[in-house]
């Protein structure tokens, strides 16, 4: 859908700040948009996903040739899609038109229509030879993995070979621009020079700014009673929020489902009213508490809001009336409260300095700033078990005499080839008849990190796991800590839950390994009468603020609608492996809240291109994946410059605002 105002729309999503789009490329995509019936917006977002399908770490400039190729992908997809449900809607004839008939024996012509298949054992299907005969397969056989799609002849698969897409990609050791800065915060803050000797003790006090025992929660427990009761008691709290916020009486909030011509207020859960598709204007409901509403929904009328952001599992406040009994119209969408950003006191800022300036410098000498490096798995290409990006960035922490290493997961991914079909033969010193996925992670990950804490002993490692992690025992989100004695790593070591807010001095990070912003971006709905020129990336992030949790999307995006795996390209039946999601338990999504403050700096990978933005205060990070595919990915560098104290605010006594985004230089590296 095009409009007068389509290529301006087209230069704000695509062109650099200091180079606009040409004539003919803004030709070709408005034909896409006239095609395929698209908003700019909504090539945007297809852009986004070709060219992280394209496994590049680099981001891609849009030009003719790339908008053309982009157009074919999108028309091939939309081929596919066809095709699938061609083939669907002829398998369910055939299948409602045919009667089945028994064509086997013993226990398969005993299960006619297949209702004992997992219940009682088939027997090993015979091969037939040749010559017609019948060979008898030997029972006592050693079942073959499903690898990939060789023939019977073709030899086993090579540890160090190349499993699955590696299409353009390049060895690990042959990639370029290596160390090249992507972007930049406060760029006017120079890089600081690293000191003479790495400090002998560490320059961090890191505390946890929550209840770390509460995630160590019994998985697969849940209720369903127990899971509405906790979906309404957060529209109950953003109720009680609103009103204090906005000083609203008892009796102006009403049921939206309820037939009324007053006008009313009313907090609820945004929601689709056809779970399998995306929310669009039409199909927008509010899904009201049981204590609000009797846990009703209703569908809300748009037409007359000037601009709306939703996406399921929102929590929002309306303003508006319900005359016919069937929709809600709304009038206003009103604000919700914003939590106040971390402050401290000013005895407590004089120590944090005396401590960053170690023990070795002088009172009155300059203070080094605080050194962070931070990362998110995976770590190795998926075509080997090397992890010498892991190294890498290891080796750049000892370079720059870093202070803190914040690892993300995944750290041995239950995704990558070759720990999915269990190929550890290129491990040196494992057997690979007893090896354990505990030795793997010894091996591979432990063993760098003890080489790192020797180097560097004032250094803090932080590690926070993934759902995809084989080696976490708490395979669902919120998840719960790695076990660090368990795996042999270092006391240096930090383990930290999924998510979790910490405290490097008086820094507040907040961490999730959680890709909260891919999910949203393809979920969310933006619109109104009046057209924003918002910075998407930022609007993204400043969901999570407003919604003061890591992962507010609910429900989560279905595992079929993820990016597939490289992995399931490698095994023979199609579809066979999806990627692993999201792992939500609702009873416990509340380990998610924010409840007292912003944090000052919030780190959360994702698959969108990496940056550096600063959304209401809270400086958000997307340092990448260090490996993305085949192909280095990027980390990002933390330079936190100490929070002096003036002689009034410490007369004063007040809390002192942190303001890190101000002292604070960020550089997202290419490994």
């Amino acid at each position: 859908m095009t409009t007068e105002n389509t290529p301006a729309e087209l230069n704000d999503l695509f062109a650099s700040p200091s180079q606009p789009l040409d004539s003919s490329l803004i030709n070709e995509l408005l034909s896409i948009l006239r095609l395929h019936d698209l908003t700019p917006q909504e090539l945007f977002y297809k852009w986004e996903s070709y060219s992280i399908k394209l496994g590049g770490s680099e981001r891609l400039t849009l030009n003719l040739q790339r908008a053309r190729d982009l157009k074919r992908d999108i028309q091939d997809a939309l081929e596919r899609e066809t095709r699938g449900k061609s083939h669907h809607a002829r398998v369910e004839r055939r299948a409602a038109g045919a009667t089945p008939r028994v064509t086997g024996r013993g226990a398969d012509a005993a299960d006619m229509f297949g209702m004992m298949d997992g219940v009682v054992q088939t027997p090993l299907r015979s091969s037939v030879t040749t010559t017609g005969t019948t060979k008898r397969k030997s029972e006592f056989a050693t079942p073959a993995h499903k690898v990939s799609k060789q023939s019977a002849e073709s030899s086993p698969l090579d540890p160090k070979a190349s499993i699955g897409s590696s299409k353009g990609s390049i060895s690990f050791a042959n990639r370029q621009h290596s160390g090249e800065i992507i972007e930049t915060l406060n760029d006017t803050l120079a890089i600081p020079e690293p000191p003479s000797a790495p400090f002998t003790t560490s320059r961090i006090a890191l505390k946890a700014n929550s209840d770390l025992k509460k995630f160590a929660y019994k998985t697969m427990s849940m209720h369903l009673s127990s899971a509405s009761e906790i979906l309404d008691d957060r529209i109950d709290e953003f109720l009680n929020l609103v009103q204090d916020h906005h000083q609203i009486e008892d009796g102006a909030f009403g049921n939206p489902a309820m037939q009324s011509t007053a006008e009313i207020v009313a907090v609820g859960r945004i929601a689709c009213d056809t779970p399998e598709s995306s929310l669009k204007t039409g199909s927008v409901v509010l899904e009201t508490s049981r204590r609000t509403g009797a846990g009703l929904r209703v569908p809300l009328q748009l037409d007359s809001v000037s601009q709306f952001e939703l996406f399921p599992g929102k929590i929002v406040a309306v303003k508006g009336k319900n005359a016919s009994g069937d929709t809600f119209t709304v009038s206003e969408f009103l604000s919700l409260p914003a939590l106040k950003l971390p402050a401290t006191p000013p005895n407590q800022l004089l120590d944090i300095n005396t401590r960053l300036r170690g023990e070795e410098s002088a009172e009155s000498g300059p203070i080094q700033p605080l050194n962070i490096l931070t990362a998110a798995g995976p770590y190795t290409s998926e075509q080997d078990l090397a992890y010498e990006p892991l190294n890498a960035l290891i080796d750049r922490a000892i370079s720059t005499s870093a202070d803190a290493l914040v690892l993300l997961g995944p750290f041995l991914d239950i995704e990558h080839p070759l720990v999915r079909t269990g190929q550890f033969s290129s491990i040196a010193g494992l057997d690979t008849d007893t090896t354990t996925l505990t030795d793997v992670f010894r091996a591979l990950v432990a063993l760098p990190l003890q080489r790192l804490a020797k180097q560097l002993p004032g250094l803090r490692i932080v590690m926070v796991p993934s759902v995809r992690d084989v080696i976490s025992k708490h395979a669902a989100w919120p998840q719960d800590r790695l076990l660090r004695k368990e795996l042999q790593l270092p006391k240096q070591c930090d383990m930290a839950p999924n998510p979790v807010m910490l405290s490097f001095n008086e820094v507040m990070i907040g961490l999730s390994c959680h890709d909260s912003l891919y999910d949203l971006r393809w979920e969310q709905l933006v619109g109104g009468t009046e057209k924003t020129k918002k910075d998407p990336l930022a609007r993204l992030a400043g969901h999570l603020i407003e919604q003061r949790h890591f992962a507010p999307l609910y429900p989560p995006r279905g595992r079929d609608e993820l990016v597939k795996p490289s992995i399931a390209d490698a095994l023979e039946e199609e579809g066979e492996v999806k990627a692993t999601g999201a792992m939500l338990d609702v009873g416990y999504v509340a380990l998610g809240d924010w409840y007292t403050c912003k944090p000052d700096v919030l780190l959360t990978p994702s698959l969108l291109n990496p940056f550096v933005k600063v959304v209401d205060g809270v400086t958000v990070v997307n340092p990448g994946s260090v490996m993305r595919k085949s192909n280095a990915g990027s980390f990002a560098h933390l330079y936190v410059h100490a929070r002096q104290v003036s002689d009034e605010e410490r007369v004063a006594g007040d809390l002192i605002p942190h303001a890190v985004y101000e002292r604070t230089r960020i550089d997202v590296v290419k490994v």
